[in-house]
């Protein structure tokens, strides 16, 4: 099987903060958002935990370079992006994977 490679925007459930990661397992590194494993993250602090857009890559080189490109824009281009795949931006991780138990997420 051919290995893959994440890009990803996450935000908050007021969409107010974006985040753009990049992964190899998508649903681990959402997880690992979700769970706030990460103490002192950005992504922690800001409770971004909602997954919003993703694209997927074969190969690692294209994936960052993306992640690069996507980071390097406004917001309003990011809104934009996502917006055109998901518009009422529903959480996708939920509708991928299944809803976190919400004891899980940290406050």
């Amino acid at each position: 099987m051919e290995r893959q490679w994440f890009v990803y925007l996450l935000t908050n459930y007021t969409n107010a903060v974006l985040y753009t990661g990049i992964t190899n397992n998508l649903q681990r590194r959402v997880l690992e958002h979700q769970k706030g494993l990460i103490k002192h993250s950005f992504t922690n602090k800001y409770h971004l935990y909602k997954l919003i857009w993703f694209s997927v890559f074969t190969s690692p080189e294209d994936a960052i370079a993306v992640e690069k490109k996507i980071k390097g824009w406004k917001r309003e281009k990011k809104l934009r992006l996502i917006k055109d795949k998901n518009p009422t931006f529903i959480d996708l991780y939920a509708a991928a994977f299944g809803d976190l138990d919400s004891s899980l997420r940290s406050e």
